[in-house]
């Protein structure tokens, strides 16, 4: 885990919970599960694009969605931050990213599609750690 202490003010946060969000995406990127978790809430609740409809609640319930989506990636797949804005107060913070997520084919097909990402940040002993996530597409018909 990374340490995340903030000593330097809001702005330092931003760039604190900027840099872990750089490093999830990386993480998530290369199938990296450890660092994907890392920074996650031992009580994270995410809302993700497959079911389950009222989401996973749990870092082992979290960490049990990866490795089907790393499956995936494993063809070829994106997973890049075209966008990323982060608001911190003293202690709650958030972010919403837009990120090119897809294969080549799909990507191919539907260049313009992005997945939408936000994150709900705590900061706990002086740690950020992301608390709550949220993956969506627009829909299309």
């Amino acid at each position: 885990m990374t340490d995340t202490t903030d000593t330097k003010g809001p702005e330092n946060d931003e760039a604190l919970i900027r840099e872990l969000i750089e490093r999830w995406a990386e993480a998530v990127h290369a199938g990296d599960l450890d660092t994907v978790l890392a920074d996650h809430a031992q009580d994270i609740v995410m809302y993700d694009v497959p079911p389950p409809q009222e989401g996973v609640r749990g870092l082992d319930a979290y960490r049990a969605t990866w490795p089907p989506f790393f499956e995936w990636q494993a063809k070829g797949a994106s997973f890049d931050i075209l966008s990323l804005d982060v608001t911190a107060g003293a202690d709650v913070a958030y972010a919403h990213a837009l990120l090119r997520c897809g294969t080549p084919d799909e990507l191919a097909t539907r260049p313009d599609t992005r997945l939408r990402l936000t994150l709900g940040l705590r900061k706990e002993d002086g740690r950020w750690i992301v608390a709550h996530e949220h993956h969506s597409f627009p829909y299309e018909d």
